[in-house]
């Protein structure tokens, strides 16, 4: 009543200072008084029930009476400053915040009375809704510079303080009043951004909004949830769907909000880095194709991947300048939980994306990694990308599908994990500046040195790509590199496996004149290079180069055999035969014909190295198990051009090892030689001796406990079933009803009962432990085979090794049980001979031969 009687300038201190203060401690008595009698408050109790009503009605008074003063200063035409008003402000938003808490908690304080005095508590919320209206729209019109006092700013910070805390108690009550007072909050502090930046509470603000952001996204996957449990339409107006709508554009609301933030207080941002971190992978981690991620209909997956994805990404765009951002993503080891592996590979690709627009002091942040010990360590984005991507096994073996590129013209299809990262790291190297290829080529060693072999294809994928990418001179380079780094990696080791994959493809790459001058760098006819040749593929190379190399290895090849028959073959230069087959391994792949001029010098020279193959030898030394692979290999691509007595002894061979351990790679070989048997037709006189054991050993390797063999022997099988004209080897392999449903559940594409997609997974991720451990069993073990061990003065001798025979010893062995199988195998064609096929007449007069050279060399041993 006397309000409109005070000018604007008295105001505060004529009546805001001295009344607002009491009124602030009247109402917060009012509401200690209302928790305090509420207790004995009942339906019966109704002298309670009219006290605890009176009270709660002068609280709308005065809420009322503030409201009055709100309008009266709103009602001046001048825009007043915040000096004039300064109680006003404070001591309202204070009495606000105690209205919204006490509206909030009333179910809990009035504890099943609500509808007592429910009436009056929806009064009570809507005249603060309305008093803070009211207010907010006086603050919009106080005026505040930079020549403002010192008293001013912290004003007008306490006021967005204040709002913040009012934020943290209607997030719940109701959705508009929320998101205004947010809007209000941010808007006033970029308002003033120069000066109440120093000043803000940023961690409580950015805190805040991403607690919201996330909120708001939980309650949306929340009502989708509903909506398919009740089985309701996604096109049909529910309740449930509105709230979904309203609970999504709140998502949006708050994304944006925190980008806008971020971008205008950068600086202060630092500390708050792992929050976002966080945020962008516990989002993430809730959508397609993370295995976590709940099953939504299309249209709401969209609209929530609308609210809620799109502002991460301009989210990630802010935060790539920060260094704290930068360390927290690419730190080492991020101990992150399972269901996140998949969102911070993601995350990293993201990245990768964006990094082509920002400036070469950030791509240096993010490329180089940290570069002294006195730095957080960070891992260079190419090594964290390989890292996250091997940590991914789960995922890339069920395998998740992702968006793939957009191609002209065509639609967009689903790519794999692998094709993914693939792509979108090979559309950063071919913008990427020179200076940092130094840094990703030493990230593709890495990756192809360690020992998950599919992170090892990525690795190769990608640097195929870059020296694709670069110049002929440069992709001769490369392969020049590799080369020599296969050369010096431990034959065998999965390391050397990798590198020479990796050759192999990049012998596709070079054009034909650097092809002449990678043979003259590594001649074919020199014996160290032949393992890096046997990872080479001949039609990579162009004719000349080929003949060139087919001529160096072939020549090597006759030496090194000649060399080795003259020395009586002895078992101590098996290793090196070994060596000589990989070559001609080589030679024999890049034929086109089996009567080639080549094929048929490499079929004489396996024929002599067949018939000193012994089986007793071959169970008792693995070297000579890896010189059958070879031999079987080599024999696979020859088949039609080998003699039948050959092949003879190499199902002897094969049935020799068949049922020994740790021999599953020999076995695979072994299946292949058997299918490409489908090939020929073994003659009548010798159909005794081979076709029985052919069918005898695809009948042990049909039932094999291993899958892995099993699934191959099936596929051998079938195949060697349809090429062959002894359909007797058939029926005599599936003579065991066992045998035979196996095969013909497989011809039938019979499928197994499926499992569920949960036991699906959590096998896959039992697997996957398996694996893993596996692997760094392994990169254990390489990186300890230099390491010197440091001697211990206390600890006991080591005991000494068992004596190991001689090389001469190990000669009279092998060429004792040679003879001794020769002598069995003559036996077995004797006793197998048929009425028609009689024995050649000079049989008898070199078996007399051969019991005087008997003679002979039993009279050598006594004399000696």
């Amino acid at each position: 009543m006397f309000m409109p009687h005070i000018g604007l300038s008295e105001l505060e201190d004529e009546c805001f200072s001295k009344v607002l203060p009491k009124a602030a401690t009247v109402f917060d008595s009012m509401v200690k008084e209302i928790l305090d009698q509420v207790g004995g408050l009942s339906s019966q109790n109704t002298e309670l029930c009219a006290f605890l009503r009176k009270i709660l009605e002068s609280m709308m008074q005065i809420i009322d009476s503030l409201s009055a003063c709100v309008r009266h200063v709103g009602s001046f035409e001048e825009v007043p400053f915040l000096d004039a008003i300064r109680s006003l402000p404070t001591f309202v938003l204070k009495i606000l915040k105690n209205t919204f808490q006490h509206c909030r908690d009333s179910e809990v304080v009035y504890c099943g009375r609500l509808s007592l005095v429910g009436d009056l508590l929806q009064a009570l919320f809507k005249a603060a809704f309305s008093l803070q209206k009211g207010l907010l729209e006086v603050l919009d019109r106080v005026s505040v510079d930079s020549s403002s006092s010192d008293e001013e700013v912290s004003d007008i910070v306490t006021v967005i303080h204040s709002l913040l805390d009012i934020c943290s108690v209607i997030s719940n009550l109701d959705i508009a009043l929320h998101a205004n007072t947010w809007k209000f909050l941010i808007k006033h502090s970029l308002k003033y951004h120069s000066l109440v930046e120093e000043h803000l509470r940023h961690e409580d603000i950015c805190t805040a909004l991403c607690e919201n952001l996330l909120t708001s996204f939980k309650n949306c996957l929340e009502m989708t949830e509903q909506m398919q449990i009740s089985g309701l339409q996604e096109t049909a107006q529910t309740p449930e769907l509105k709230l979904f709508q309203k609970s999504a554009k709140m998502c949006r609301f708050f994304g944006n909000t925190l980008v806008h933030y971020i971008k205008e207080f950068s600086i202060f941002m630092t500390k708050y880095c792992r929050c976002f971190y966080q945020l962008y992978l516990e989002i993430t981690s809730k959508f397609p194709p993370s295995l976590s991620a709940p099953l939504l209909p299309p249209g709401l997956s969209e609209e929530l991947n609308v609210a809620a994805r799109i502002p991460l990404d301009a989210l990630l765009f802010q935060l790539l300048p920060l260094r704290a951002f930068a360390e927290v993503v690419l730190q080492p080891d991020p101990k992150l939980v399972t269901e996140q592996e998949l969102a911070q590979c993601l995350l990293l690709v993201s990245v990768i994306d964006q990094l082509a627009s920002q400036p070469e002091d950030v791509q240096q942040l993010w490329c180089t990694g940290s570069q002294f010990s006195e730095e957080v360590q960070r891992l260079p984005l190419y090594d964290a990308v390989f890292t996250s991507f091997r940590r991914c096994s789960t995922e890339r073996r069920v395998p998740v599908l992702l968006p793939g590129v957009m191609m002209n013209g065509q639609a967009q299809t689903l790519a794999t994990l692998h094709q993914h990262v693939c792509v979108h790291v090979c559309a950063n190297v071919a913008a990427l500046p020179p200076h940092f290829f130094t840094v990703l080529e030493q990230c593709l060693v890495r990756a192809v040195l360690q020992a998950d072999t599919h992170t090892a294809l990525l690795a190769i994928d990608i640097w195929c790509f870059t020296a694709r990418y670069g110049t002929a001179e440069l992709c001769l380079h490369h392969a020049l590199l590799v080369a020599q780094m296969v050369k010096t990696s431990a034959t065998g080791s999965y390391q050397s496996s990798h590198l020479g994959l990796l050759l192999r493809r990049m012998a596709f790459l070079i054009t034909p004149n650097h092809q002449m001058a990678f043979v003259d760098e590594f001649p074919p006819s020199v014996m160290e290079n032949l393992t890096l040749w046997s990872h080479i593929l001949l039609k990579a190379f162009s004719h000349e180069a080929r003949c060139a190399i087919e001529s160096g290895v072939l020549g090597l090849a006759q030496k090194m055999l000649s060399d080795w028959q003259n020395d009586d073959c002895k078992l101590g230069q098996v290793n090196t035969m070994n060596q000589v087959l990989l070559g001609l391994l080589v030679v024999t792949r890049g034929q086109t014909s089996a009567e080639s001029h080549c094929a048929e010098t490499v079929g004489k020279m396996i024929t002599q190295i067949w018939f000193r193959m012994s089986p007793n030898q071959i169970k008792s030394y693995p070297m000579l198990q890896y010189t059958l692979e070879l031999l079987l290999q080599i024999s696979t691509v020859l088949v039609k051009n080998m003699e039948t007595q050959i092949i003879y002894q190499a199902l002897l061979c094969v049935e020799a090892v068949a049922s020994l351990k740790s021999v599953d790679e020999l076995l695979l070989v072994a299946l292949e030689f058997l299918s490409s048997l489908g090939k020929i037709f073994v003659p009548p006189d010798c159909q005794s001796q081979i076709l029985p054991r052919l069918s005898g050993l695809f009948r042990m390797l049909l039932i094999s406990p291993s899958w892995v063999l099993q699934q191959h022997a099936l596929e051998a099988f079938s195949q060697f079933a349809e090429s062959t004209n002894h359909e007797e080897v058939i029926s005599q392999s599936l003579c065991e009803e066992e045998t035979k449903t196996v095969v013909v559940n497989y011809l039938s594409k019979t499928v197994k009962e499926l499992e569920e997609r949960a036991a699906r997974l959590e096998r896959l991720k039992m697997e996957t432990q398996v694996i893993d451990r596996f692997n760094e069993k392994l990169e254990m073990d390489e990186g300890l085979v230099n390491l010197p061990e440091e001697p211990d003065a206390d600890a006991e001798p080591r005991p000494k090794r068992p004596r190991q025979e001689c090389s001469q010893e190990q000669d009279y062995r092998c060429h004792i049980e040679t003879a001794e199988n020769s002598l069995k195998a003559l036996q077995r064609l004797l006793e197998d001979k048929s009425d028609t096929h009689e024995t050649p007449l000079w049989v008898e007069s070199r078996l007399e031969d051969l019991h005087k050279l008997l003679s002979i060399i039993t009279q050598a041993k006594h004399t000696t």
